[in-house]
């Protein structure tokens, strides 16, 4: 009730008017930890770091009955820096949605997750957080001078999600507009975007795929754009002792003098017992560029995990990446990226908290 009545008066300062919702919730993640990471080449780095095992946030939501079975909602989700007391630039930049609710389910409009990059966080032991990340190894998806990849969320979309009652089937399509060709591009608006997702659920059984076009408004040279190709399948048995996961991941982008493509392959689990879990995985990424041989890189982690609630646990996360070919990628938080070739190795120990 404390946090309803918290968020009722944040959300009115804003609007200068107090909130007619039916209900509002305030919640959110704090999650910070001491990390170490060593790329080959590189100095050892220590630091203090976020999102071992999930993402720091803060958020508001609401619902209000409209009555004949048609709700309104919003969610507004904002990433924050528990380490350093700071909030991301861009302040709603993890969701901020306003949504329509009925019988034939849900258009969502604004800032929200890609249809694509579900299946890649959902069959990811880690949730694509921390040391652990499956993303540690991708490369195509970021504009260019913006690093690795970026196809987490867009702004300016409009989505429709089916309704929870057809049996297991679910699924969902998004459509996104860029800001134009004169804007310089980043990493949630980079160009026109259309993403499918649909799966099916049912009991320990859980498997979906998706595809995602964009045009891209980084330019190459002049007179031509990017065009990105994205579709992955991903599914989860749970066996009860433990949950196996994976999927796999395929990028396309038309470049110049030929296409550039990357394939990932992700495998992990969930290992539950007592107040403890353990989480192991294995990704593959492999590059093929426009010149030049294949490349690729291997990432193994692991993590234990302790609860000592529902709502608080501590954890230590292990990884190491390992280059072939002429790559360089190091794990996050390195001084810089690795000798050709080269391995990055990593570990934090935090402790993380839901509100």
């Amino acid at each position: 009730m404390k946090k309803s009545l918290l968020a009722l008066a944040v959300l009115g300062a804003y609007a200068g008017v107090a909130s007619a919702q039916s209900s509002v919730t305030l919640y959110g993640t704090l999650d910070v930890n001491g990390r170490y990471v060593k790329a080959d080449g590189q100095d050892r780095r220590l630091s203090e770091a976020t999102d071992g095992i999930n993402s720091s946030q803060l958020g508001f939501r609401g619902v209000e009955d409209l009555g004949g079975g048609l709700k309104a909602g919003f969610t507004l989700l904002s990433g924050v820096n528990p380490n350093a007391g700071t909030a991301n630039s861009k302040f709603w930049n993890r969701r901020s949605t306003v949504s329509l609710f009925g019988n034939w389910g849900e258009i969502r409009l604004g800032r929200d997750y890609t249809p694509d990059f579900w299946n890649q966080t959902i069959f990811d032991a880690f949730g694509t957080n921390g040391l652990g990340s499956s993303l540690n190894v991708r490369r195509i998806g970021a504009p260019v001078g913006q690093g690795l990849y970026a196809g987490t969320r867009r702004d300016n979309s409009i989505g429709y999600f089916l309704p929870s009652n057809l049996g297991g089937f679910y699924g969902q399509a998004m459509t996104a507009s860029a800001y134009g060709s004169g804007t310089t591009p980043t990493a949630d608006q980079f160009g026109r975007y259309f993403g499918l997702r649909g799966g099916f659920a049912a009991g320990p059984f859980d498997v979906a795929l998706a595809y995602a076009n964009q045009r891209r408004n980084d330019v190459i040279q002049s007179g031509s754009t990017r065009k990105q190709d994205t579709w992955n399948i991903g599914g989860s048995w749970d066996f009860g002792v433990a949950k196996i996961m994976g999927y796999y991941d395929h990028e396309k982008m038309d470049t110049l003098p030929s296409d550039n493509k990357e394939d990932v392959w992700h495998i992990s689990g969930v290992i539950p017992f007592g107040q403890s879990e353990v989480h192991a995985g294995y990704t593959h990424s492999k590059l093929t560029p426009p010149s030049g041989p294949d490349n690729s890189l291997d990432q193994f982690a692991a993590t234990y995990q302790y609860n000592l609630s529902k709502r608080t646990a501590v954890y230590a996360t292990a990884s190491r990446l390992s280059n072939k070919d002429q790559t360089t990628f190091a794990l996050p938080g390195a001084a810089g990226p690795t000798s050709k070739s080269g391995k990055s190795s990593g570990a934090e120990f935090g402790l993380r908290h839901f509100f």
